[in-house]
């Protein structure tokens, strides 16, 4: 390990079309007199303030370790050229092809170049790998995708994601219009924001225009042609993650040398302490992956289990835990010969009970409320709560009490034999895990659009009154349901906010089906895996907490106009980042409202407030979306306004009709 590591604070990596990307890298001291692997991470979410903090405990580790770690800040965004358009473009991937070639031939660098990141950055890494640029030899991609359009914040099984969509494109909206920094630009620092303020459009646009699985969410999606990665590639996710299924369908997908471990962790690094818990040294784990693919070391990395999953214990229901019991398994390979999938049929008296007649149910709008975060960040009431009331909102199959532990892990999938009463409808399906108190706990969930029940490239609506048998898959889980405890299926015709309702009232009559349910066998004997580190990471520079309000969830229903509201607001922070001076405020409420017997009633409204200041200089962006929907389209309201020194410099506003295709 090195003595000391150097810091370069702005640099500038020029591109081919004229524009330039930011950039600030860690290396070892002597990298200029023996060349060293490069890294790279590529996001928008500004290197100056906004992730400065993680870049340090990250970057500096990999520094410390012999490797010339770069952070750059992606087109468009903090202190680089240009506007920032969309997600994940063409034009992004172009760039970071050009930023690995940059990378591989400066001095420090021997040639060879690495790419990391989670979410964004992790996205960004695999489409990177599938371009095959010459000098890149490993990835590794945390908290991300495969499958824009089936796994990430937008549509879930054909559904629109009514709690991230807009959320999530309002806070792009922010990102994509906050200048750079007057300290590294210059003067030309105002130019830049108006162009980016002038520039830029609501994402949700098209976002909202692709309802079905088309070619704007087929570019930039890997699974299109997994032979299209060669490169190694360590994959890493979590339980309480909302990408986590991507993790297992790359390893089954993926030719490549390709590990990964999952864990117990909300969207963020493994080696981060944020609840749920326990962390790990992936930090390490990353540096045997360099060592191993960038440095030609033979250090047993591919002799160890291609899996490493934390298989959870039994819980109560909470939303939020420290850590979540449990043990580490190995698994040779996946689809793992340790998992067997038993089919456990539903009837009318439950789970493996009989009962041939069928049922109905056509559940409140308003069922959902307690479903916690789509993708949850560790932060108080990110997880479910007790499912009892969600539950009495559904129809529900219980099973007899176990009598042993299961143990499962993969990912579940419901059979439904049903009718519609309606040609567009949706199902929600939820597994829970019932203690003999009653508490129901969420193991986990899936969500269908039953006109996408042959796929999500081309919809058919349905013919009601008819039978058909449709498949809901549930996202993956590694969960131990112990002996005494039940199985609990629980069938919803809405699940408000996370999807977008129906047009109209739904029943749908069930005519029994069967629980698909990957288990793991018994473990007693097997050998232990091996075994993490503690996490580690580099110091970080320090900061000041100026104010810090924790999120939170609030549910309110008012009884006499039979309506429900729930109120996320993300943690609220104003911060001085001690190294640049600058301070960071933001301020991000969703409230989302519904009347319980009419879909159309269904409205979002976004707020995201962020304000960067140092010294005499302070600018602000504020912006506020709404979407609702009649039946025939959904209807978007947007503004954003841009103030400096507290006066008026920028005001836009949107408002776009989109018609619904069977969504």
């Amino acid at each position: 390990m090195p003595d000391s590591v150097t810091r370069l604070d702005h640099v500038w990596i020029p591109l081919a079309d004229g524009a330039r990307l930011a950039a600030r890298i860690w290396m070892p001291e002597d990298a200029a007199s023996t060349p060293v692997p490069g890294l790279l991470e590529a996001i928008p979410y500004r290197k100056n303030d906004a992730t400065s903090v993680a870049d340090a405990g990250r970057h500096g580790y990999f520094a410390q370790h012999g490797y010339a770690s770069v952070r750059v800040d992606i087109r468009g965004s903090g202190d680089s050229d240009g506007i920032l358009l969309d997600e994940y473009l063409e034009q992004e991937q172009d760039d970071l092809v050009e930023i690995i070639a940059w990378i591989a031939a400066q001095p420090w660098c021997d040639g060879t170049v690495g790419m990391f990141g989670y979410s964004w950055g992790g996205f960004a890494a695999l489409q990177a790998a599938a371009r095959r640029p010459p000098a890149l030899k490993a990835i590794v991609s945390v908290a991300s995708t495969d499958d824009r359009y089936a796994d990430d914040v937008h549509y879930m099984g054909g559904c629109l994601l009514a709690y991230y969509l807009l959320s999530w494109a309002t806070t792009m909206h922010v990102y994509a219009t906050l200048p750079p920094d007057p300290e590294v630009v210059g003067e030309d620092w105002r130019d830049t924001w108006q162009q980016r303020l002038e520039g830029t459009r609501p994402m949700i646009e098209p976002w909202l225009t692709h309802q079905r699985r088309d070619g704007y969410w087929q570019q930039g999606s890997i699974c299109e042609d997994y032979s299209s990665v060669d490169c190694p590639v360590l994959l890493a996710g979590g339980w309480a993650d909302g990408y986590r299924n991507a993790v297992l369908r790359m390893l089954e997908g993926l030719s490549c040398p390709r590990k990964a471990v999952i864990g117990p962790w909300s969207h963020h690094f493994p080696n981060d302490d944020i609840p749920p818990g326990p962390a790990i040294g992936f930090l390490q784990e990353c540096v045997r992956w360099w060592d191993r693919w960038l440095k030609g070391v033979d250090n047993g990395v591919m002799e160890e289990p291609q899996l490493a999953v934390w298989m959870q214990d039994a819980v109560p229901p909470s939303p939020s835990y420290p850590d979540r019991p449990g043990r580490w398994l190995a698994e040779p390979s996946w689809p793992s010969p340790n998992v067997e999938v038993r089919s456990l049929a539903l009837g009318a008296d439950g789970i493996e009970r009989g009962g041939d007649r069928p049922l109905m149910v056509r559940s409140p709008q308003s069922t959902g409320v307690d479903a916690g975060d789509w993708d949850p960040f560790g932060n108080p009431a990110d997880l479910p709560p007790d499912q009892r009331a969600e539950d009495g909102r559904s129809l529900v199959y219980d099973g007899l009490p176990l009598d042993r532990d299961i143990a499962i892990l993969g990912q579940p999938a419901l059979l439904l034999e049903l009718e519609s009463d309606r040609p567009w409808a949706l199902v929600c399906v939820r597994l829970c895990d019932v203690a003999p108190d009653g508490a129901s706990t969420l193991v986990t969930r899936g969500l269908l659009n039953l006109t996408h029940r042959g796929g999500h490239a081309e919809p058919r609506p349905l013919e009601p009154g008819r039978r058909e048998l449709v498949r809901v898959d549930l996202k993956a889980i590694g969960q131990v349901v112990p002996a005494g405890h039940q199985l609990r299926v629980a069938v919803s015709t809405a699940y408000w906010p996370w999807a977008f309702p129906s047009p109209d009232p739904v029943t749908l009559t069930v005519h029994g089906g069967s629980l698909e349910l990957p288990v793991r066998r018994p473990w007693d004997g097997e050998p232990s895996p091996p075994a993490f580190a503690p996490a580690e990471q580099a110091p970080v520079p320090a900061t000041e907490t100026l104010a810090l309000e924790a999120g939170d969830h609030t549910v309110s229903r008012s009884i006499g106009r039979n309506t429900s509201q729930l109120v996320h607001v993300y943690p609220s922070f104003h911060t001085r980042f001690t190294e640049s001076g600058i301070e960071f405020r933001s301020h991000e409420p969703d409230t989302f409202t519904i009347d319980e017997a009419d879909p159309l009633s269904a409205r979002i409204v976004c707020e995201r407030t962020v304000t960067l200041s140092r010294g005499p200089w302070s600018v602000s962006i504020e912006a506020r979306s709404t979407m609702q929907a009649n039946a025939e389209s959904f209807l978007v309201t947007a503004d954003l306004r841009a103030s400096e020194g507290g006066q008026a410099v920028h005001a836009g506003a949107w408002s776009f009709r989109v018609p619904r295709y069977m969504v």
